[in-house]
């Protein structure tokens, strides 16, 4: 007898729906075709043991199952509960009358219990495109997948319960999720805050800066100047995500299995900070069997990059690339996949090996020349890209004894969602556009036009600081956003004034 089932693959964030094909026929062997890794082919030893555990069993003919399409590879344990159905209907072991209104997915324990997957979100909603009832899963999983509307989800916690159901005997119970509470309920809680912050009020301005025109920055300071602790609370003065957004960035961490079992949405700005360690694979993404890295799980939120000299060479070089594209494309011999990495880079670093450059009370011990050396580990090419450039200097005592709070996060937070507006009103009709990082050469011409003093202004710092043509479009994209801010139409000088003195290592002399 012939029965059909069906899952799901992954492919980049986004699902393909499988059809398992499980035909029963005079003979003793088993096969399993339709391209399966070692993980889905060992799903024969599991469900034989899953069955006999609950008091089923695999029967003693010849069992051909067929995963189609045939030329998609298929990854991971997760088919084993599809499998397991499959050949339980083509035996006449449960009824079949309903199995093609569902996508049926798990992996199976040995005792018949269900183990979590990954990328229940993508697969939910590939499941309601294609006009699928339900999605049966295992229950750590069945949140996630429930806010997608219209598909009924249900969450399981052993192969007795789906047996039960597709036999009559029992109902699942449906998980509901309302998307909206769920997004709303937890959209402004941070940890940190900016309240929390004394003094540093010049670093505070530039990452206000950065985080209203979704501009990339560089802290350079000596140790214990604050540097990590500013950049952690980047994301609480972040405007809130929206319901698209926010769906986009639960979909990458869906199938990355980073998804908490309690969490449905991720409904707040991601905050990534990788080890400088890490190779630049886990970084952009990809492997054998290609996974997003971590600057696509920073996708619509903040990487932070701490001790940026540190990381090798060419694991800064690979960044290049998708802080202009905001996509990584990995590339195989059968497939290409994309994964989106619309992020903000926030780094941090020492100004030199010792760590005391240009500090106010420490001298600098390191030898002449070694300043340069150190900087020069980041390649000029990727410091163009990075538009603001401020160097933290540490808080005297008087600053930090000081019982007055700070400015908070959520009054800061106001100011750049107002800057936000002016920007969205202003790229509306550009399609992948969304604020002033983001502008292409032609919009700059048209945007950021200066008047005669600016134009002054800006000339003679590109002379005295030797300027690249890039560096030159991030100043006036910076100034746009300081006008923003402003909510002046036109640039002026003290905006341009403002955004040169945030490129802190293109001064004459640093580093030398």
């Amino acid at each position: 007898m012939l029965v059909k089932t069906y899952g799901s693959t992954i492919i980049g964030i986004n699902a393909i729906t499988i059809t398992v094909e499980v035909n029963i026929d005079i003979g003793i062997q088993f096969f399993l075709v339709g391209l399966p890794d070692s993980a889905v082919k060992e799903s024969h030893q599991r469900i034989e043991a899953a069955l006999k555990n609950i008091g089923y069993k695999l029967p003693g003919q010849k069992i051909t199952i067929n995963m189609a399409p045939a030329d998609i590879r298929k990854e991971g344990s997760a088919y084993d509960l599809t499998i397991a159905i499959g050949i339980l209907a083509a035996s006449n072991q449960i009824s079949s009358s309903r199995l093609d209104e569902y996508i049926i997915m798990g992996e199976l324990s040995l005792d018949g219990s269900l183990q979590p997957i990954k990328g229940a979100l993508p697969i939910a909603i590939e499941a309601r495109n294609q006009g699928f009832k339900g999605f049966i899963l295992p229950r750590t999983n069945a949140r996630e997948a429930a806010i997608v509307n219209s598909l009924d989800v249900y969450g399981v916690d052993n192969i007795l319960d789906v047996i039960n159901f597709f036999d009559g005997k029992t109902d699942l119970e449906k998980e509901i999720v309302d998307t909206r509470e769920e997004f709303y309920a937890n959209l402004n809680e941070y940890e940190f805050d900016f309240a929390d912050v004394k003094g540093q009020e010049n670093i505070k301005r530039s990452l206000e800066v950065a985080a209203a025109g979704g501009h990339n920055a560089v802290l350079i300071g000596p140790p214990g100047s604050g540097k990590t602790m500013l950049a952690k609370r980047l994301p609480s003065i972040l405007p809130p995500l929206n319901l698209h957004e926010a769906l986009e960035t639960t979909k990458i961490h869906s199938v990355a299995g980073k998804m908490s079992h309690e969490a449905s949405l991720v409904s707040i700005r991601p905050f990534r900070s990788p080890h400088h360690t890490i190779s630049d694979v886990a970084l952009v993404g990809g492997g054998t069997n290609p996974q997003p890295g971590e600057i696509s799980l920073a996708h619509n939120g903040v990487l932070f990059m701490d001790e940026l000299p540190e990381f090798k060479r060419t694991v800064l070089e690979v960044l290049r690339q998708p802080l202009e594209d905001r996509l990584v494309t990995i590339a195989r011999a059968r497939l290409s996949v994309e994964y989106p990495a619309s992020f903000m880079l926030v780094a941090a670093m020492n100004p030199c090996p010792c760590g005391y450059y240009n500090h106010p009370d420490k001298e600098c011990v390191c030898s002449p020349g070694f300043v340069q050396k150190y900087l020069n580990k980041i390649s000029g090419p990727l410091l163009d890209r990075i538009d603001i450039h401020v160097e933290v200097i540490p808080v005297p005592f008087s600053e930090l004894s000081e019982v007055r709070e700070g400015e908070k996060s959520e009054t800061i937070r106001k100011r750049v969602v107002e800057a936000r507006i002016i920007q969205d009103e202003r790229y509306k009709e550009s399609k992948g556009i969304y604020c002033n990082a983001q502008m292409n050469s032609k919009q700059l011409k048209q945007i950021c036009q200066i008047d005669k003093a600016g134009h002054a202004l800006l000339k003679k710092a590109m002379e005295r600081q030797s300027l690249s043509a890039r560096a030159y479009d991030r100043i006036l994209k910076v100034s746009r956003t300081i006008a923003d801010l402003d909510s002046s139409e036109s640039i002026k000088p003290e905006h341009l004034a403002e955004a040169i003195h945030y490129r802190s290592l293109d001064k004459e002399n640093w580093g030398r």
